[in-house]
């Protein structure tokens, strides 16, 4: 009896970006802050795919979607080890690993309750203190916030 390989094949994008090496428990998270849940063009996802270099990982195919700077600062918080392919007529143009800045507006809430940014229409800002374990300094209040207690706005 010959053993058959079976292979589900998920078709290529013409025109967009794939985000490769999500760890798979932040797939969903980098969905959601990303707004892809809500996009119009075809989004595709694989979560605890096989990975040589981090064991399980997710991907994110965005069909027509090339991500702006701020968007991708916010891969970068939530998945540090992603890398962007950007795609254009069925051809890798570039493949680049996310970085994290050194500062960043906009993108998590402060965790001190009191702070000004979570009682008046005020702009959050952070500075990256530690890129390897996350850790951020409200530029306004100072408080630290680490990773595990980050809530994407």
């Amino acid at each position: 009896m010959s053993e058959q390989r079976k292979e589900l094949r998920v078709s290529a994008i013409e025109n967009g970006t794939v985000i490769d090496h999500i760890p798979s428990e932040k797939l969903f998270l980098v969905i959601k802050i990303l707004g892809l849940d809500h996009f119009d063009s075809p989004v595709t996802f694989g979560s605890n795919l096989e990975s040589k270099k981090f064991g399980k990982k997710g991907i994110i195919k965005v069909s027509n979607k090339y991500f702006k700077d701020d968007e991708v600062r916010k891969i970068a918080l939530a998945a540090p080890n992603a890398t962007l392919i950007i795609i254009k007529n069925y051809e890798v143009i570039e493949k680049k690993s996310v970085q994290l800045p050194d500062a960043f507006e906009g993108i998590v809430k402060c965790v001190n309750p009191k702070c000004i940014t979570n009682q008046q229409n005020v702009l959050q800002k952070f500075q990256i203190i530690d890129k390897e374990d996350l850790k951020l300094h409200c530029v306004y209040c100072e408080k630290f916030t680490k990773k595990e207690n980050f809530e994407f706005l």
